[in-house]
């Protein structure tokens, strides 16, 4: 009789077979994991860079606060942008828009005196006509986005010169400089730190933590896919420490910037709106093949009309938060402003021909401009090499989608 006695391991023709092994199986998943979040990763590196190279100044509750509140236009843009973006499209003009209707606005709640919410609204309908009016060329008479944006960029400028009379307007009501300078904190009392401001944390905590369960439920439920049980908990710890201590830093300093608030608010909606509504996978179907899009039923142009009104928006939107926290509308306003929204969403993970990027992504694609803007501040490098080490963060973020979808077409 043979002495050989047929094992695990040789049952399998000899060897370990790694896609039984469960340590393989999880570090694969945790891998994967890491890949599709390389973005957040990013975003953890660079914090941590300047964080060390401030000598810990960035990481100070005053220097939180005003990295939300001086970058929160910004962020505001990001999504409206990465939303056209993922359309195929690209808006040059919003950084003009902005201007101008942060110029209308000054007119309005200074100049005629107009209350500081009836204002807000009127910009904020001016705003979203001036996104119908470019989506009506870009929908309707086929005329590419570049194009009529750039043509946007020079009218809205010029027109912010003329409603400013090429002079400054200012100073804007208490109600209203409070959306890019105002902060919410002392509701249950005076105290150091603020009680609200952890309270929200310790409430935007357990809520993504019932979010995630639910989901993970959900998908275990209809047997898809789900991280290993310790990676997801690590995972929701992790994200728990972070949100518990941005908490508590804001809460040591002023509280809750509104600003915050504002940029919480359209992140769940447009998340929603992206993620859960008809008009969103719309958004993702023309953008990966508008042909296509258009073979199975879908209104592309009544969805590219939309997209613009909704850019005008927000572009409107980020116009009166700039011209808010500044106290302030004038000539300049908005410079730029378009290369960081775009920046923003390209370093967020949007692709370069459409029908792939994220909400989250372009909020953590400005958060990582914003930071380098700030670190590289408060240690006191010059502007042309800020804008140089923001051109090579961005071409090297647009080089890495490149690779990933040629060896993916490999």
């Amino acid at each position: 009789m043979s002495n050989d006695t047929l094992t695990p391991e040789t049952a399998s023709g000899g060897g370990i077979n790694p896609a039984n092994n469960r340590f393989t199986r999880w570090l694969a998943t945790v891998l994967s994991d890491l890949g599709k979040n390389g973005i957040f990763i990013a975003l953890i590196a660079v914090v941590v860079l300047f964080a060390i190279l401030t000598d810990g100044i960035l990481l100070r509750p005053q220097n939180l606060s005003n990295l939300v509140v001086q970058n929160g236009y910004i962020l505001v843009l990001a999504i409206g942008m990465v939303m056209v973006i993922i359309a195929g499209h690209i808006d040059l003009s919003v950084g003009s828009v902005a201007a101008f209707i942060g110029a209308v606005s000054g007119v309005l709640a200074v100049k005629m005196g107009l209350p500081w919410w009836l204002a807000i609204i009127l910009s904020l309908l001016i705003g979203a006509l001036v996104g119908a009016w470019q989506g009506f060329w870009v929908a309707y008479v086929g005329i590419p986005a570049f194009i009529v944006t750039l043509a946007g960029m020079l009218i809205f400028r010029g027109l912010a010169l003329v409603v400013l009379g090429n002079a400054n307007i200012g100073s804007f009501p208490t109600e209203y400089r409070g959306l890019g300078n105002g902060f919410l904190a002392g509701i249950f009392g005076e105290s150091d730190p603020d009680i609200f401001t952890l309270a929200i944390g310790a409430v935007a905590i357990i809520a993504l933590t019932v979010q995630q369960v639910r989901t993970r439920r959900g998908r275990a439920k209809y047997d898809q896919q789900v991280d290993p049980l310790i990676w997801f908990v690590a995972k929701l710890v992790l994200i728990a420490l972070v949100i518990g201590w941005f908490s508590f830093a804001l809460a040591s300093y002023k509280g809750i910037p509104v600003t915050l608030v504002v940029l919480a608010v359209l992140v769940l909606v447009y998340g929603v709106v992206m993620n859960r509504t008809v008009f969103g996978r719309h958004i993702y179907a023309i953008g990966g093949n508008r042909h296509a899009a258009e073979l199975s039923g879908i209104k592309t142009r009544r969805v590219d009309f939309w997209l613009f009104v909704n850019m005008g928006f927000l572009a409107a939107l980020a116009g009166l938060i700039f011209t808010a926290r500044l106290n302030l509308a004038g000539p300049k306003a908005g410079d730029g402003f378009e290369l960081e929204a775009i920046s923003a969403a390209f370093i967020g993970g949007a692709a370069v021909q459409g029908g792939v990027g994220t909400i989250g992504g372009a909020i953590i694609g400005g958060l990582i401009i914003g930071v380098l803007n700030n670190g590289m501040s408060i240690m006191g490098i010059g502007i042309e090499w800020q804008q140089a080490v923001k051109g090579l963060v961005l071409l090297l973020a647009v080089a890495f989608d490149v690779y990933n979808k040629r060896r993916a077409g490999h």
